[in-house]
């Protein structure tokens, strides 16, 4: 007997979802602050698992947003090119909002008596132009010693072309200060962009220590109840990695947890027959959505956090599933500003003390709390039963706002829904509309504790035809880890025109990457029978500043025209515009897969009739908001069969989620036990 386990911390519960003899089993626990790894083991001790039978471990962690966000890493130095120390300082020029006069310049995570520089030089091709001068590492090693550094960021000049600077620094600090981490930009980043990849490498060793750290103790404590074999790690890429792998380049796993629903949502669409997918996940915490076109995802090493109005955030060049994620969840407190005026989020109630229903001392409802109090999750099954609402606490809460606002407590609910889902639409336009995609040609995937609760009026809203909330929708970011691939992304910066004229270079630069993929999975135990590759190319009209990524179809019969055209094709989707000019490739991307076995969804067996009765449960009164208060028939998911027919008003229960079936809308299921929401039916 095998078991196949995968887990996802998130802000508020932490997910489990094993496999066992082809049966799907499901748990939830709270997140453990700031010792993730007993919230996973708790979720083990939960599901009763043995985890001597445990061959395949699959973790998606927050520990490295974390981290960053709540500036919880070590203190960092940062070694970089005579001349080059202020390049944190000095960023970008761009601003989010050129009328803010209130905007601010990020301060660096690096102090500049931190930042150190040393001789040498390269050019923008590689070539040496300065040796590099070690005489001076001494000094700097000493000075570091005595403030305390607990991590080194190396980030040459035109490392991306040729590490070789930054391999002798490596080589010397780990020779002179063993115990330090450090981490060099040509382990994170092979592109250019001097700011950039500067700050991803200093962000990178920034989290360095506590995220190695963590994942020695989560390994050191599975290994101790019987896991034989190290657990694999949910990478931002959409790939799974191996513990090494993670902790040799932590900032790899800056989204590791969301990402996991996204491939997941482009699994199960491919699947069923439905490859253009907007999928959203809403958990405790967050809400994340993101774009499946052509059962693709898309993938950005351009990715940001903490921007905002008043800030340009921190640029990590890595690459990352293209995800929006907004402060809106199950766990969103409601609150009124100065003004008067009613918000929800960014701020989280978490697991503790949780929503005011969790009896926990929450004070401040949540939009967990008006879920509740307009009738859409049902009481006595809260939290799978595991919580019994103070329902009385909820209403006071929300009587409490309404004498601000001058209304009763179930118009305060109402409202916290209703800003809710404003935010949720603007995030799903955001991946959309304003990527010159029509949101009407795609079907709204929903997943997460809240995403079933919320999907069919965001639908609704965006004229959205079809909502889908997949199997164990309530835990599928975790057992979307079931679903994936080990994945290694190699992009490295080579301008080269994209004609014929280059194609040999192309080619070439492919073929360097393959071989080192190869090396790197032979080092993980994966031979060349189990290394699958995908290429791509970042171009650009030449005199442009960005790129846009396309397939590269590496074959024996190489057609350069069809790429071009292509280019083409995605340039005018993102820009609306094509130019008859010369095209010029930018980076050469190879994505490399290690394959691994997979968990596969059992069909269930076909209902003899459009007939749901066997399902019902009875009947409740719920407020759905501009569509009024209607009874609806309650079903239990873990009941419905393929073939079964609901027309809403309905609620749909199972144990981690809540489906709530606006009036007139139809739901059917795939063979696979999804639902199928017609919305406006």
């Amino acid at each position: 007997m095998t078991v196949r386990v995968a887990t996802d911390v998130g802000g508020t519960f932490t997910d489990l979802v094993y496999v066992e003899e082809g049966t799907i089993r499901t748990i939830k626990s709270d997140t453990v602050y700031p010792n993730f790894e007993q919230g996973v083991l708790n979720a083990a001790a939960k599901a009763e698992l043995n985890c001597e039978t445990i061959d395949f471990f699959a973790h998606g962690t927050t520990v490295v947003i974390n981290s960053l966000t709540e500036r919880k890493g070590v203190k960092t130095g940062l070694i970089t090119t005579k001349g080059f120390r202020d390049v944190l300082e000095i960023a970008r020029g761009d601003t989010p909002d050129i009328f803010n006069n209130y905007y601010q310049k990020p301060k660096p995570f690096v102090p500049r008596y931190l930042r150190c520089e040393i001789t040498g030089r390269l050019d923008y091709s590689g070539a040496e132009v300065e040796p590099v001068n070690l005489d001076n590492l001494a000094d700097i090693i000493t000075l570091y010693q005595q403030e305390g550094v607990e991590a080194i960021a190396v980030c040459f000049l035109h490392a991306y072309a040729n590490p070789s600077h930054e391999q002798q620094v490596v080589a010397a600090i780990k020779q002179q200060w063993p115990e330090v981490a450090v981490i060099a930009s040509h382990h994170i980043s092979r592109e250019w962009r001097e700011y950039e990849r500067s700050n991803t490498t200093v962000l990178s060793a920034y989290v360095l220590p506590p995220t190695q750290a963590y994942l020695d103790r989560l390994q050191s404590k599975l290994a101790e109840n019987g896991l034989s074999r190290a657990p694999f790690i949910m990478q931002s890429n959409g790939g799974i990695a191996t513990t090494a792998a993670a902790k040799a380049n932590p900032i790899s796993l800056i989204e590791s947890g969301p990402v996991g629903g996204i491939l997941g949502a482009a699994a199960y669409g491919n699947l069923i027959d439905e490859n253009n997918v907007l999928a959203l996940d809403i958990g405790g915490t967050t809400a994340k959505c993101s774009l499946i076109h052509q059962g693709q995802t898309a993938i950005t090493t351009e990715y940001v956090i903490e921007k905002t109005a008043k800030s340009s955030g921190y640029p990590i060049k890595t690459p990352v599933i293209d995800i929006v994620e907004i402060g809106n969840g199950g766990g969103s407190i409601a609150w009124i500003d100065a003004a008067g005026s009613l918000h929800v989020g960014p701020q989280s109630a978490g697991s503790t003390p949780g929503p005011v229903a969790y009896g926990r001392g929450g004070s401040a409802p949540t939009t967990t709390d008006a879920n509740l109090v307009t009738g859409r999750i049902n009481p006595q099954s809260f939290a799978n039963g595991d919580i019994s609402p103070d329902m009385q606490a909820v209403r006071e809460a929300f009587t409490g706002l309404g004498e601000h606002l001058g209304v009763d407590a179930q118009a305060v609910a109402r409202g916290v829904l209703q800003i809710a889902n404003a935010n949720m639409v603007n995030a799903l336009k955001l991946i959309s509309i304003n990527k010159g995609y029509d949101p009407r040609d795609f079907s709204l995937m929903a997943f997460g504790g809240g995403g079933a609760m919320h999907a069919v009026e965001l639908a609704a809203e965006l004229n959205i035809p079809k909502v889908i909330i997949p199997p164990h929708a309530g835990v599928f970011s975790a057992y979307g880890m079931l679903m994936l691939d080990l994945r290694r992304d190699y992009i490295q910066t080579q301008i080269l025109p994209l004609s014929e004229n280059a194609k040999d270079d192309l080619l070439n630069a492919f073929g360097q990457q393959e071989r080192q993929a190869y090396e790197d999975y032979l080092a993980d135990d994966f031979g060349a029978e189990k290394v699958r590759f995908e290429h791509y190319i970042d171009a650009r009209y030449k005199g442009q500043e960005h790129t846009v990524k396309v397939p590269f179809n590496k074959n024996s019969q190489l057609d350069l025209n069809a790429i071009i055209q292509s280019f083409h094709q995605v340039h005018e989707k993102a820009y609306t515009y094509r130019l008859d000019v010369a095209i010029e490739v930018v980076n050469v991307h190879l994505v490399a897969y290690g394959l691994v076995e997979k968990s596969e969804l059992q069909s269930l067996p076909q209902a003899p009739s459009e007939d749901a009765s066997s399902a019902y449960v009875g009947e409740r009164e719920v407020d759905y908001d501009v569509a009024g208060v209607h009874q609806a028939a309650i079903y239990h998911r873990e009941k419905l069969l393929p073939g079964m027919l609901i027309t809403g008003p309905a609620i749909i229960e199972e144990s981690t989620t809540t489906t709530v079936v606006l009036p007139n809308n139809r739901v059917t299921l795939d063979k696979f036990g999804g639902l199928h929401i017609q919305v406006n039916a």
